[in-house]
């Protein structure tokens, strides 16, 4: 059985347009993922005796069929060609996951497969996503200098990865690079941890402590969820990023330090501005230089990349070794939102090595919720006779017309959502 880096996952809608090509994909049949997105299936991956789409249309599955296909550059390859058809609820064709691995001896005319590798590896994070890689350069820029920076992300996207590179990337690198989470601790003891204390500035302070800020001396300091800051703390931080000096608790004189500061956030500062919980000359002095990471559901063509990133980590280690993930498994691997970002989809992998064995990794061994029918968290504020077709519209609205808002109301994936639009005409 070929390794799973080699296979290539292709995910089609009911029109036989392509929405995931991997790079198994590019690899065996020449094509970049930039090249073939949203383009017909069959002016792709061209079989020189079968029409892709309405052969799985036609038969519901295919396993595991010797195929010819053309490549980009003229010659011919030959694949095992394994496949499943998706049927709405009428019974009409909704899409369809194809998954293609070369022969163990490929039949290669005239060609040298050389398909160019579209992933970037920086610092632990991976992405062929252009937003996240036009994030990597805004990091490997702002590294050169010391500007305070503040990343935005979701949980699970990598925030603490991307303070980490911005750290090794910067001329600190040698010094200290540490962590707190600004919500993990009361005010009292995040302002100590923070800034340290004197002996005897309160019940059990029988000696002097160094706070982070002393102890992170020349290098980073990463200061997670900044948002929820206590106010009292705000001031502090702000004198900290004005004057480099700060007070340790129950002391009497400034300390000057220097360091880089780096924040994160998953909530919009300016919203807690405006609500009276974040001061407005802080949220300024915070986001000197803003880094936006996008969410696992905006980058979908990852969903794959990551998941052989896991598997791969996973089968160096233990008695299971994952060679390839079934049609049905993939589909569902696809079509979820993934709320939990990156770490979730790394939890899952961890899940499907501990309670499975086969080389496959199947539907059963996913989590539960993945083999659950999805529930749509607006069901219950619809009307009961409510159509499909008027929950999107509903859905639309309620987004001012912002598609990954609105199919995550309707617990859609993206490609989901935009599929059934084009099938209502919204």
């Amino acid at each position: 059985m070929a390794e799973l880096m080699e296979s290539a996952i292709v995910a089609l809608d009911a029109e036989g347009q392509i929405l995931l090509w991997n790079r198994g994909a590019e690899r065996l049949l020449g094509f970049s993922s930039e090249q073939v997105l949203g383009k017909l299936c069959s002016s792709v991956i061209r079989c020189r005796k079968c029409d892709v789409r309405d052969s799985v249309a036609r038969e519901g599955k295919i396993d595991d069929v010797s195929v010819e296909l053309d490549h980009v550059k003229g010659g011919t390859v030959r694949v095992r060609r394994s496949a499943r058809a998706f049927f709405d609820a009428q019974g009409r064709f909704a899409g369809a996951i194809e998954i293609l691995r070369p022969e163990t001896e490929p039949a290669l005319k005239g060609i040298d497969i050389q398909a160019p590798n579209k992933a970037e590896v920086f610092h632990g994070l991976i992405t062929r996503d252009s937003a996240l890689k036009q994030a990597f350069q805004i990091i490997r820029n702002v590294a050169e200098t010391d500007a305070t920076v503040l990343i935005r992300g979701e949980s699970g996207t990598g925030k603490e990865l991307v303070a980490q590179a911005l750290h090794e990337e910067s001329h600190r690198r040698s010094r200290p690079f540490l962590a707190i989470n600004c919500a993990a601790l009361s005010a009292s003891l995040l302002e100590s941890e923070l800034f340290g204390h004197v002996r005897g500035a309160f019940t059990g302070a029988i000696k002097d402590h160094q706070g982070l800020f002393k102890r992170v001396e020349g290098g980073t300091l990463f200061l997670d969820e900044i948002a929820e800051l206590p106010l009292e703390l705000q001031a502090k931080l702000l004198r900290v990023l004005q004057e480099r000096t700060f007070i340790p608790v129950g002391g009497d004189h400034p300390i000057t330090v220097d360091v880089r500061i780096v924040a994160a956030t998953h909530r919009s500062l300016r919203e807690e501005v405006k609500a009276g919980r974040f001061r407005e000359d802080l949220m300024y002095r915070l986001r000197v230089v803003p880094i936006f990471l996008p969410p696992l559901r905006a980058r979908r063509q990852d969903i794959g990349l990551l998941l052989q990133h896991f598997i791969d980590r996973h089968n160096l280690h233990g008695p299971r070794r994952i060679q390839s993930i079934e049609p049905e498994a993939m589909r569902v691997l696809l079509d979820h939102h993934w709320p939990g970002n990156v770490r979730e989809l790394q939890n899952v992998v961890e899940y499907a090595f501990a309670v499975g064995r086969s080389e496959i990794l199947r539907l059963e061994d996913l989590p539960p919720e993945f083999r659950e029918e999805p529930i749509l968290p607006m069901a219950a504020a619809l009307p009961a006779a409510e159509s499909e077709s008027d929950q999107i519209r509903r859905a639309l609205a309620s987004a001012h017309g912002h598609i990954d808002r609105a199919a995550q109301m309707l617990g859609m994936s993206r490609a989901t959502f935009w599929r059934k639009r084009k099938k209502y005409g919204l």
